[in-house]
C-alpha cells in the first residue's frame, strides 16, 4: 500500500489589469494565450509545478503552484515580466483601453507586493491526503468585498453547519487576520469569541480587510485574500482593486458547498465604473469557457455601468502540486 507523504507546496495568484477589450470589458484572448505559453515554458524549466490562466472582466489572473515559498522573487519576477511584455507587445500595440494601468512602476524590485500594483494572494502549506481548493476572483469592486462572505464561511453556523457538527471546526473555531490598509496595523481575532469585534472592523471594507484565516486549534491556514489598494499606493485613482483569494476546503475545513453558499447572498459593495461611482450587489458569474488542455479560462464580461461587481469561483483538486481541473463552481 502506497504511503502518503505530505508535500509542502505554494499556491500563488498574481493578478493585474493591463488593458481592456473594449473599454474595461474583457481581457484580449491573445494576452491570455501569451501568458499561458510563458507559464508553460517555466513549467518545462522546472520553476513551476503547474499553472492556470483566467480572467474576470478586464483582469487577468496567473495561478501558479511551486515549491519556492511566498514572496519568491523568481515567481513574482515571472508574473511581472508576463504583465510587462503583454502590455508592450499586445495591449499597447492594439491600443487596448488602460494598457498597463495596474503596473505602477517601470522596473521590478524583487517583490510585487508593496508598490508595483498587481494583486497577490499566496499560501504555502503541506498537502493533505485530499486537497480541494477554491480560487475566487472579483471584478469592478474592492478587496474588502470578500469580508462578509469569508466571515460567513468561517464564523456563521447558519452558513457553515460544520462549525456545529464537525469536531475539527467546532473545537476552537477560526482565527481572522485583519489588515488596516491605512495604518498597516494587523488584528488577530478569534471567532466565535471575538465575533462582534471582527464584525465591527470588517463592516468598513474600504479600510479593514480579512487577509488570512487560520483554524485556531492547530493554526492550519484556510484562506488568503489579496489586500493591495492601488489608489493608496499610487496616490491617485488608477483602477479598482479587484481582489483574488484562495480557500482550502473539506477535511476539518468548511465544505465546498459551505464555501460557495456564502456568495449566494448578493451583499452591497463599492465598485462599478469611474472609481466606484456606484454601490451594488456582488453577483456570482459563470465562466464563458474553460479549456483544461490549454489551461485557459475565459471569464464573464461587464454588462451595464462597467458592472455589476462580479465574482467567479474555480474548483481544483491539488495533488503533488498539480492542479486537477478546474470546474466552474458558480
Amino acid at each position: 500500500m502506497k504511503q502518503y507523504l505530505p508535500m509542502k507546496v505554494t499556491v500563488s495568484i498574481i493578478k493585474a489589469d493591463i488593458g481592456g477589450l473594449p473599454g474595461h470589458a474583457w481581457v484580449h484572448p491573445k494576452i491570455l494565450e501569451f501568458a499561458a505559453e510563458r507559464l508553460r515554458e517555466e513549467q518545462r524549466s522546472g520553476l513551476l509545478i503547474d499553472y492556470f490562466v483566467y480572467n474576470v472582466g478586464d483582469d487577468m489572473s496567473l495561478l501558479m503552484t511551486h515549491t519556492k515559498g511566498e514572496n519568491n522573487p523568481d515567481i513574482h519576477g515571472l508574473a511581472w515580466s508576463i504583465f510587462k511584455e503583454a502590455t508592450e507587445n499586445i495591449a499597447k500595440k492594439v491600443k487596448l483601453y488602460g494598457a498597463g494601468q495596474d503596473l505602477l512602476k517601470d522596473t521590478f524590485s524583487g517583490n510585487i507586493r508593496g508598490g508595483l500594483g498587481p494583486q497577490v494572494a499566496e499560501m504555502e502549506f503541506e498537502e493533505r491526503p485530499s486537497e480541494p481548493l477554491v480560487v475566487f476572483a472579483a471584478d469592478k469592486t474592492e478587496p474588502g468585498a470578500f469580508n462578509l462572505p469569508f466571515y460567513r464561511i468561517f464564523a456563521d453556523p447558519f452558513n457553515t453547519a460544520g462549525l456545529v457538527i464537525d469536531p475539527a471546526m467546532h473545537q476552537g473555531g477560526f482565527r481572522f487576520e485583519i489588515l488596516d490598509v491605512y495604518e498597516g496595523k494587523v488584528y488577530l481575532l478569534d471567532a466565535p469569541e471575538n465575533s462582534y469585534d471582527i464584525l465591527g472592523l470588517i463592516g468598513t471594507p474600504g479600510r479593514y480587510i480579512i487577509r488570512r484565516i487560520y483554524r485556531k486549534s492547530d493554526l492550519v491556514q484556510a484562506s488568503v485574500t489579496s489586500v493591495e489598494r492601488l489608489n493608496l499606493i499610487a496616490g491617485r485613482y488608477v483602477g479598482k482593486d479587484d481582489p483574488v483569494a484562495i480557500v482550502r476546503a473539506q477535511h476539518g475545513l468548511p465544505a465546498v458547498g459551505e464555501v460557495l453558499e456564502a456568495f449566494a447572498y448578493p451583499h452591497l459593495v463599492e465598485g462599478w465604473m469611474r472609481g466606484g461611482s456606484h454601490v451594488g450587489p456582488l453577483m456570482p458569474a459563470k465562466m464563458v469557457s474553460i479549456d483544461q488542455e490549454r489551461k485557459i479560462a475565459l471569464g464573464p464580461k461587464m454588462t451595464r455601468f462597467d458592472g455589476p461587481p462580479k465574482v467567479i469561483a474555480l474548483g481544483f483538486q491539488l495533488h503533488d502540486g498539480y492542479l486537477e481541473g478546474p470546474r466552474g463552481l458558480i
